[in-house]
């Protein structure tokens, strides 16, 4: 615990990776989706794009600062909010100022560039809030109380969604509710504490053809299968996220603060994409409490989730096994 002669506010500061475009030597500007950073795990990973000449990155940020912060009683006076960029490896430091969306508004944003030629590996990311108080100019008055991880050579981020994996027998479970699923390959259940996917042991082979390793079809397979598992996750965690919302009085949604907020930190930019993910959760609340709207956006949850599983890819790869299979046997 750290102690600050002076008062502080006593919560961290939200800070999100919003947008990531790499600049190439031509000058031109390769934008990344989505995939390429993600909310949960706080990672960005530029070698999504495979461009191994790029020259920078930019990296769109927005910071929530905790209630209070621009209060008219604030001890404090020249509220500003930056993001810094720290290489340990390197040992470069760089911090860039956040603009403020609104006169009075807990929301900054901004960008910050990173070149590639200044970094090795890893780098960190925060946000701090710095005010005057009693006089004294910079004066930290709150920060993130979590890095993002800015990896310059990795080409997805590490970890994705937090699952919990268990083998189970849909037809003998103690789960009595599962009994009736005795012919589905896998259920997931977003009712605990973390998402959790339960796979049907009662499938001959398909336990076995889950765990193949081997560089053949089966492995091709098997990520084709763990990719429509991770897409069936995704939508089933975004819609148990915003069936439990809390409201404000005014009838605004919270972003919930466990697994289920950055699911929806993550999915909302696809689902409703051009509007900050504030915007964009008020207008998913409104469509599914409303009287229309609800049923059109299915769509763009499961195209959303079809990206964060990375279904495209596994696909394509098992295609490309499959042609090889193919050219193999006509040999």
């Amino acid at each position: 615990m750290k102690f600050y002669p002076y008062k502080r506010l006593n919560r961290p500061i939200t800070l999100r990776v919003t947008s990531a475009t790499l600049r190439l030597p031509d000058g031109n500007r390769d934008h990344l989706d989505t995939s390429a950073y993600s909310v949960q795990q706080r990672t960005v990973a530029l070698g999504v794009a495979q461009h191994e000449d790029w020259v920078s990155a930019r990296i769109g940020l927005s910071a929530t600062l905790p209630p209070g912060a621009d209060s008219d009683d604030a001890p404090w006076t020249d509220l500003c909010v930056v993001a810094v960029l720290t290489d340990g490896e390197t040992n470069l430091r760089t911090a860039v100022p956040l603009r403020q969306e609104a006169p009075g508004s807990k929301e900054w944003s901004g960008s910050v560039e990173v070149f590639r030629d200044d970094h090795v590996g890893r780098a960190s990311l925060a946000a701090l809030a710095v005010a005057t108080v009693d006089g004294e100019p910079g004066r930290s008055i709150a920060e993130t109380d979590e890095d993002w991880t800015v990896d310059v050579v990795a080409e997805e981020p590490l970890g994705g969604l937090r699952l919990d994996v268990k083998q189970v027998s849909f037809s003998k479970s103690s789960r009595e509710w599962l009994r009736p699923y005795s012919d589905a390959p896998w259920i997931v259940d977003a009712s605990g504490r973390l998402p959790t996917v339960l796979v049907n042991t009662d499938i001959e082979g398909f336990t076995d053809l889950l765990g193949a390793e081997s560089g053949g079809l089966e492995s091709k397979v098997h990520e084709m299968l763990v990719a429509q598992m991770a897409t069936d996750v995704w939508s089933a965690v975004f819609h148990s996220a915003v069936g439990d919302l809390e409201v404000e009085p005014e009838g605004s949604p919270v972003f919930p603060t466990d697994w289920q907020g950055e699911v929806l930190r993550e999915m909302l930019p696809d689902v409703v994409p051009g509007v900050h993910v504030e915007e964009a959760l008020r207008r998913v609340h409104r469509r599914r409490t409303g009287d229309a709207g609800w049923v059109e956006l299915q769509t763009r949850i499961h195209y959303a989730a079809v990206r964060r599983a990375g279904a495209s890819k596994a696909l394509a790869n098992a295609l490309r096994g499959l042609q090889q299979l193919n050219r193999g046997d006509k040999a």
